[in-house]
């Protein structure tokens, strides 16, 4: 009976040795994160021809991060950020100014845009019918 009571006892002090961080308090506190002061923006940006975003193959891709600041390979990223910023990040509400012409040529332009606006999930596709459309309709986002 005396070697199962050590036993029981060398096997209870194991088991409280290895298992022991495993449980209660070490489970329940969660590792310190560093909280950020920027909620992040960071955007994928193509252009590309065909009908849709899911058959039209990207001629064209940059990279455009609003925060903290103004970066990425978009040629320019601090008016194409003041824009987004100005739309809340809406690009369906990104317009061109000015009065352009186009041709009715159809060769049909796709931009997309993906990634996160100031914490948020975005995904942004439009087709425009050709170039002259897509540069009269959008500002300097997808200008590249």
């Amino acid at each position: 009976m005396r070697n199962t009571a050590r036993w029981a006892v060398t096997l209870g002090l194991t088991a409280t040795a290895v298992c022991g961080p495993l449980t209660g308090a070490a489970l329940a506190t969660p590792s310190p994160v560093p909280a950020s002061l920027y909620a992040p923006s960071a955007l994928v940006l193509t252009v590309g021809h065909g009908d849709s975003a899911a058959t039209a193959v990207p001629e064209r891709a940059v990279t455009l991060t609003c925060a903290p600041t103004a970066s990425g390979t978009h040629p320019a990223p601090l008016d194409a950020c003041a824009e987004l910023r100005a739309a809340g990040g809406d690009m369906e509400t990104l317009t061109g100014g000015g009065d352009v012409v186009c041709t009715k040529e159809y060769n049909p332009v796709v931009v997309t845009a993906d990634g996160v606006w100031q914490g948020r999930r975005v995904s942004f596709r439009h087709t425009f019918a050709n170039e002259c459309a897509k540069n009269a309709s959008l500002t300097s986002v997808f200008a590249f």
